[in-house]
């Protein structure tokens, strides 16, 4: 077990990595320029997220907990998914804040300055701040999808991210809205937090200046007004197929959590989750493993666990969302379609948004047992157009 290890961020993965740390006894320094800090997302934590981490419903940190979801595509409209198990909605500053507090309490030490730099030494690292160095043994990687330290970390190319792009504008609403868009690999999303409605796109394939006027022309389409509200834009790793076959999590001394890992679903752009279980797995690498095997010990513990299962939402992903079919249109709207007349596809989309459907289970759940009604048919056919032919 190291005696130092240093946590480069201290967004969710970073302060989770932190408190699992230190109540085993590690000293663990976390270091953040801006600590907590607000992000263009929702700030939805799904069922699986809060089931496996309860600390995050039993709380007394502001937050929304939504049932209903309306799904809307070009052609097909607008359809009402109920959410048996609800949404958790928080501000992502509170959040944040939540996970470092969390950490202080239990012995993290948390410095609030800039990381220049990380250099390999003899004994560990030498960890350059803009208020001075540090040494440590070990070193974990919560950078989020900016990350300066360009030789830790995942690697990008262009294809491998999206940009989330979104508004907080007042209102209050009781259900999370959904649109898709022709022609984008990607979504608007309306979001009920407290106090104000979260109003954003994500997408990939397009500049940020394009998804911008989308989701401008949505906003007054729908009389959510943006004049005065705060603008908010980041980019989200959405790794392709090939990037999740070489993604870098690990090296000699160090490992990766959450965004800077590139630990994001390449369908919906949810990370939360990931943040926190990646955090899980690279403290227990870190408590348990050899030094010399941490690195290989932590990319088998991620693809047991959901790896595998995201890299082959990212062979979907294209599908999902741009293909087409004859007369009923696109891909989302055969889904909103679905969901109005067949009660299997509602039950799968709710596992879907509750976090519980891994995608490499989806189409042996939906073909099992069908009973050759008309509808069942129908999403036979349409699970072999949406499969990839790899599977």
């Amino acid at each position: 077990m190291p005696k130092t290890v240093a946590i480069l961020g201290g967004g969710p993965a970073g302060s989770h990595t932190a408190e699992r740390l230190a109540r085993a006894g590690v000293r663990t320094i976390l270091l953040d320029e801006k600590l907590a800090w607000e992000k263009p997302c929702g700030g939805g934590l799904t069922y699986k997220a809060y089931e496996k981490y309860p600390y995050i419903v039993n709380n007394h940190t502001p937050k929304r907990e939504i049932h209903d979801a309306y799904l809307s595509a070009p052609r097909a409209g607008r359809v009402a998914l109920s959410m048996p198990r609800p949404m958790m909605i928080y501000a992502r500053t509170d959040l944040n804040q939540l996970l470092l507090d969390r950490a202080e309490a239990a012995g993290v030490s948390i410095e609030q300055t800039r990381v220049l730099g990380a250099e390999r030494t003899s004994s560990g690292w030498r960890i350059r701040t803009a208020k001075g160095h540090l040494e440590a043994d070990y070193c974990v990687l919560a950078t989020g999808a900016r990350n300066p330290l360009r030789h830790l970390g995942t690697e990008y190319v262009a294809a491998d991210t999206m940009y989330a792009l979104g508004y907080f504008v007042p209102g209050n609403r009781d259900a999370v809205d959904i649109q898709f868009l022709e022609g984008l690999e990607g979504y608007i999303w309306v979001f009920p937090r407290c106090g104000h409605l979260s109003v954003g796109i994500c997408g990939k394939g397009e500049p940020a200046s394009a998804l911008r006027v989308r989701l401008e022309s949505y906003m007054r389409e729908h009389g959510l007004m943006q004049e005065g509200a705060k603008f908010y834009g980041h980019m989200l790793p959405a790794l392709e197929s090939a990037g999740w076959r070489k993604n870098r999590v690990a090296g000699e001394g160090w490992l990766a959590v959450g965004d800077a890992g590139g630990l994001v679903d390449p369908i919906t752009g949810e990370g939360l989750y990931y943040a926190l279980r990646s955090s899980d797995l690279a403290s227990q690498t870190i408590l348990a493993a050899a030094p010399e095997s941490r690195a290989s010990h932590y990319r088998q513990a991620l693809s047991a666990d959901f790896m595998d299962d995201l890299a082959f939402g990212a062979s979907l992903a294209r599908r999902v969302f741009l293909r087409r079919f004859p007369v009923v249109g696109g891909a989302p709207d055969a889904m909103v379609r679905l969901i109005r007349r067949s009660q299997k596809f509602q039950h799968l989309m709710q596992d879907l948004f509750a976090g519980t459907q891994p995608y490499l289970d989806l189409k042996k759940r939906l073909t099992r047992n069908l009973s050759g009604g008309l509808q069942e048919v129908l999403l036979n056919l349409f699970l072999n157009r949406m499969m990839p032919e790899t599977e």
